[in-house]
């Protein structure tokens, strides 16, 4: 007998051992694992019975022996018992609270213990009449940072990181394209497609051959859609099914003002459809070219579109080399001699190893001995590697408290770049972080300026600072701007890239690598770079080999 629960349903209560696994203080790898398993779960693309039938749990991403043995007793039984005693330790309410960005596991059930609160409306309660600020092991920071959370609403609420999309999107096409081979160009769509940097529209395009009605839509749940369509309604329903409403409607109005209508089937003329099969077909029927998915916001995309000025956006072959990754001298995982080979293997021309600096005793800073010790390996590697690539000698210095760098100008000098970052004082109100870091920007060792405000999506927000005028900062001393491409920081946000080049900034898009594997990370900060409407042209290291060590040269001779 088929279990009457979806694979949604199914989801829900692995998402929920999850959550009871991570405040029970169990393995934290365990409760990681239960809740990308739920998210493979419920964008799965094919009936979760036939999987349990034909004994092929395993065939979903991220769901091993153990984990395939929770999900048929879940669907065989409606619960399971870890699940069942584990309901019996914390209330329901207490899971509420773990929806507050930031708030980890541990820190909601302590407040759980010492405060009696079970719910998120309790927990709300609980901080604006201050009774979490004076509690051992809680405190005021904490207090505030729930309030600011909750002030913020649901922003993030049903959102996964662009990564976490990616691995989901690609589960659900491979389940889609196994349970149904005819199907052809199956496209990810959604939020995804427009490179958002937390998605919560996770949504497919595929092509049907024998599809008979039309475009049509499957809806496998609240968190995956599968667009059906045909070879001559493929570009609208890729379109349509792309977004964003804002931008549909922009491209509806235009239609109109040319007695034309957009609509599911297509672009129309009257009764006679003249536009449908390609994406690119419509926009130009539309007078239009071709707009990249992750300008399509529903900005001046189409007024720039008409005036011709829309850029040539930045794609991930115009990256040359990288300037911000980690060894393991600081705290990343693979010695520089892989880290730089793994660069070179991925065609890259450079690799610019920026370890942290002595200050960030927390990640292994690096002493000036030590410096000097990675330097004569650079040299070492660097006279191997002979004139095809080239390890480029840089630093991740710690912004202090009051604006200076970490080292004194005689160490500074002895690199190729410096990346300045915050990583401490994160509670400055505006007017100090903002003075702080301008000083930092406005030394002339200071090539970049990392992650300039600190946020981590859906864990914590950046810390104020104001942006406009550090940019303007930036502009006038020459210091490049990091897009960190770390799908946990995405920062500078491609909202305010426009800004940043108007104000004449230069960008950098870096991977901030702690490892081999994470170099491959630059591709989400090239996603930010186009949505933020940023070309070649403006980012730092789309220069050669040869046109960057000019560069970095010229500002280190200007420097002394």
């Amino acid at each position: 007998m088929e279990s009457p629960l979806t694979s949604q349903a199914i989801a829900k209560l692995l998402r929920e051992y999850a959550e009871r696994t991570a405040l029970s203080g169990g393995n934290p790898y365990r409760s990681k694992a239960y809740a990308r398993a739920a998210d493979s779960l419920a964008t799965l693309a094919v009936p979760l019975n036939r999987l349990v039938a034909e004994g092929r749990l395993r065939e979903i991403s991220g769901v091993g022996e153990a984990i395939a043995e929770i999900i048929a007793t879940l669907h065989r039984t409606g619960t399971h018992p870890g699940l069942e005693r584990l309901r019996k330790e914390v209330p329901a309410g207490v899971l509420e609270m773990l929806a507050v960005p930031g708030l980890r596991p541990e820190q909601a059930l302590s407040i759980h213990r010492k405060l009696g609160i079970s719910s998120l409306a309790e927990l709300e309660a609980a901080a604006r009449e201050d009774r979490i600020k004076d509690e051992k092991g809680l405190g005021a920071a904490l207090q505030a940072r729930i309030l600011e959370a909750i002030a913020r609403g649901g922003a993030g609420k049903g959102h996964r990181h662009i990564d976490r999309a990616a691995l989901l999107l690609d589960n659900a096409a491979r389940s889609l394209r196994a349970a149904h081979p005819e199907l052809q160009r199956v496209t990810f769509a959604g939020d995804f497609r427009r490179g958002c940097e937390l998605v919560g529209d996770l949504a497919l395009v595929a092509e049907a051959p024998a599809l008979k009605r039309g475009p049509t839509t499957i809806a496998s749940g609240s968190e995956l859609s599968v667009h059906l369509t045909d070879r001559r309604h493929h570009g609208i329903t890729l379109l349509l099914a792309t977004g964003s409403a804002r931008h549909i409607e922009a491209l509806r109005t235009l239609a109109r003002s040319q007695g034309l209508t957009l609509d599911r089937d297509g672009l129309r003329q009257g009764r006679r459809l003249i536009a449908a099969a390609s994406e690119k077909s419509i926009y130009q029927r539309l007078g239009l070219p071709f707009i990249a998915p992750e300008l399509r916001e529903g900005g001046d995309e189409i007024e720039r579109a008409l005036a011709g000025a829309l850029p040539r956006l930045v794609t991930d072959d115009d990256l040359r080399g990288i300037l911000h990754a980690h060894t393991d001298q600081s705290d990343g995982t693979a010695s520089l001699e892989s880290m730089a080979e793994a660069t070179r293997k991925r065609g890259y021309e450079y690799f610019g190893v920026a370890d942290h600096s002595r200050s960030a005793g927390y990640a292994g800073g690096l002493s000036v001995e030590e410096i000097d010790e990675q330097h004569r390996a650079i040299d070492r590697l660097n006279k191997q590697y002979g004139k095809g690539f080239r390890i480029l000698k840089g630093i991740e210095s710690d912004i202090l408290a009051d604006g200076s760098l970490d080292y004194e100008d005689e160490v500074l000098n002895r690199f190729d770049f410096v990346v300045a970052s915050v990583h401490s004082n994160f509670r400055l109100d505006s007017k100090a972080q903002t003075a702080r870091i301008i000083r930092a920007v406005s030394n002339p060792f200071t090539t970049i300026l990392g992650h300039m405000t600190g946020r981590q999506l859906l864990r914590r927000p950046g810390y104020k600072v104001d942006i406009e005028r550090v940019l303007a900062a930036c502009a006038e001393h020459q210091v490049a701007v990091e897009i960190n491409a770390n799908p946990w920081r995405l920062d500078l946000d491609w909202r305010w890239h426009q800004r940043a080049l108007e104000l004449g900034c230069m960008l950098s898009i870096n991977p901030d690598a702690h490892s081999t594997s994470e170099l491959d990370l630059t591709h989400w900060g090239v996603e930010m770079a186009r949505k933020g409407g940023v070309s070649a042209d403006r980012v730092l290291n789309c220069r050669n080999l040869v046109q960057l060590t000019r560069y970095l040269r010229k500002r280190r001779s200007t420097s002394r």
